[in-house]
């Protein structure tokens, strides 16, 4: 058995990057900083920061073309657990128009500034002030997504997202001529097979391995 827990997070970009060359790059484990702390009464938070900033720590560095790669974006993903009962303080955003919502995804639910809300919900809070969460006696886990709206229409189709209508005919029948832009392998789902440590090829033949 291979249990895995996933959220696939998608990020829009600004018209002017959308058409750029495809970029990618592997946040290792080990390289993402980790924010531990306890509450007054002692009881413990860790804080993943796989996005953004907190406490003095900042994450590894999006692509170059990414909207998290713009300062003024306001980009945060944290992932935060919490023992039963601990609070933590999360901080005002950098922008007044930066979103931020709370994904409550274990636990028996939270309670946010004093609001108790259920599990299994997303909560948008106001992102300009501090805002307190404790957990219940189950614990929570929470992902918080936060960032600055790009301010530019979107048009969506299947997983193709542009800024109009004609942008997504175009990205579909550029997909039809060339599948993911010149798909390298002969199957559209290849694997390694069961031994082959982790690794991240990049498109200028750069090979990560770690293990």
């Amino acid at each position: 058995p291979n249990p895995v827990e996933l959220f696939q997070i998608w990020m829009n970009l600004p018209a002017d990057d959308k058409l750029v060359e495809p970029h990618f790059s592997m946040l290792w484990d080990h390289d993402i900083p980790r924010v531990t702390t306890t509450d007054g009464e002692g009881r413990g938070v860790e804080v993943t920061v796989i996005a953004g900033t907190l406490a003095g720590a900042s994450a590894p560095p999006p692509p170059p073309h990414s909207w998290a790669s713009r300062p003024d974006s306001d980009v945060a993903i944290w992932h935060v657990v919490l023992e039963a009962g601990a609070s933590f303080e999360l901080p005002a955003a950098a922008s007044d128009e930066t979103v931020r919502t709370l994904y409550v995804f274990e636990g028996d639910g939270l309670d946010i500034a004093g609001e108790a809300v259920g599990a299994r919900t997303g909560n948008v809070v106001r992102a300009t002030q501090p805002v307190v969460v404790t957990a219940p006696a189950s614990g929570a886990e929470v992902l918080v997504l936060q960032g600055r709206p790009i301010g530019e229409p979107v048009a969506q189709y299947g997983p193709f997202v542009m800024n109009d209508r004609a942008g997504i005919e175009q990205a579909f029948a550029d997909y039809q001529r060339t599948g993911f832009g010149g798909w390298p392998w002969p199957a559209d789902d290849p694997n390694h097979g069961p031994d082959r440590g982790r690794f991240a090829r990049h498109a200028d033949g750069r090979l990560e391995e770690v293990g």
